[in-house]
């Protein structure tokens, strides 16, 4: 897996005023050269945005989220006219069935011929009809693990999250989401439940777990299983590949029970007002020299077919990135939630940590 280690050193100086800084629309946010995006915090490599401005001639104001949820409120808060967003696949949904999307045209986009067909496919789960999103990453949720500190078979359940051996050494997801399913998942039930009984037992189990529970991360989750500060981490698969890639004692595993299939795509937002500008950010993002620095940063599953050209057989055989079809048959994408389903397990988080 070549380049990491400038990821890695990258990671921290990414974000700049002058790049990614975001100063609010004003009448600059109109102009025709100027683009705003909203994203992941640590989801593109900053040469390629760089390449993508010197190109075009458009200004990127560049501004991240940490959580979908987040995301959705920055969206919903309607301060900023967003121009094209990239998030998961339910919250996509969501706000499909609002009607706060755009559709693509996408016969401006060649370099959307790059994108793997059976994505593509999978993406209708939130897209139907195929009109408003394209692929960007796609990856599973599991446990990564150090394996001088946790056997294979503890981990091989989500049981082992409440293993009172492992007391402030587990490290929680800081995602409402993907917390309630580890905890469905744990119960047997289906992770796209809205019964409310079945997500009060969920939310009772995490508040059993709390108390075992050593700090609830995200972005950075690997940085503390690098440094062994935990034994094992609930996190995103590349995640867990950064991790596994500065020590060597890391695995990662999708337990028993399953887990989550998630696709984060690009989309365009009902508040767009650089149309012609976001199909153009959306096909650089599909070209193959793009596609494969931001894999190469990221170290998510790649859905573009071209990247595979530049990557050795030890990157394009590791499991963890490029997830077999035996573990994603294990998986399941998030469905949205209803508003009620939604405000209910966003008070139960809220309470959860609070408590």
């Amino acid at each position: 897996m070549k380049n990491k280690f400038l990821s890695l050193l990258t990671i921290t100086g990414l974000v700049t005023t002058s790049l990614f800084g975001f100063t609010g629309c004003g009448s600059d946010a109109e102009d025709k050269d100027t683009l705003v995006v909203l994203n992941y915090g640590k989801y593109i490599e900053s040469d390629v945005l760089k390449r993508f401005q010197e190109e075009t001639g458009i200004n990127v104001k560049y501004e991240e989220y940490e959580s979908v949820e987040d995301m959705y409120a920055k969206y919903k808060a309607g301060s900023i006219n967003y121009d094209v967003i990239c998030t998961s696949d339910y919250m996509i949904e969501t706000m499909r069935i609002e009607d706060e999307l755009i559709p693509i045209d996408y016969s401006t986009i060649p370099n959307y011929s790059n994108i793997d067909k059976d994505i593509i496919e999978a993406s209708a789960a939130f897209d139907p009809k195929h009109q408003y999103t394209v692929p960007y990453f796609y990856g599973t949720v599991g446990i990564l693990y150090n394996t001088n500190m946790v056997d294979e078979d503890t981990v091989s359940s989500w049981d082992c999250l409440w293993d009172p051996d492992y007391r402030n050494q587990i490290v929680m997801i800081n995602s409402q989401r993907d917390a309630f399913m580890v905890a469905l998942e744990k119960l047997g039930y289906d992770i796209n439940t809205t019964d409310t009984r079945e997500l009060k037992e969920a939310y009772d189990l995490l508040c059993k777990e709390k108390s075992l529970i050593y700090a609830y991360l995200q972005d950075e989750t690997y940085e503390c299983m690098i440094s062994e500060d935990a034994a094992m981490a609930v996190c995103y698969s590349g995640e867990a590949a950064m991790g596994m890639e500065y020590n060597e004692d890391l695995a990662y595993t999708v337990p028993k029970e399953g887990g989550n299939l998630w696709i984060d795509s690009w989309f365009v937002p009902r508040t767009c007002k650089h149309y012609d500008a976001a199909m153009k950010w959306i096909d650089f993002m599909c070209q193959e020299e793009a596609a494969t620095e931001n894999f190469q940063y990221v170290w998510y599953a790649t859905p573009n077919t071209k990247v595979a050209a530049h990557e050795d057989a030890e990157t394009l055989a590791d499991e963890t990135v490029f997830p077999t079809k035996e573990t994603l048959s294990r998986c399941k994408l998030y469905e949205a939630y209803d508003n009620d389903t939604l405000n209910y397990t966003t008070n139960l988080w809220k309470r959860l940590k609070a408590y």
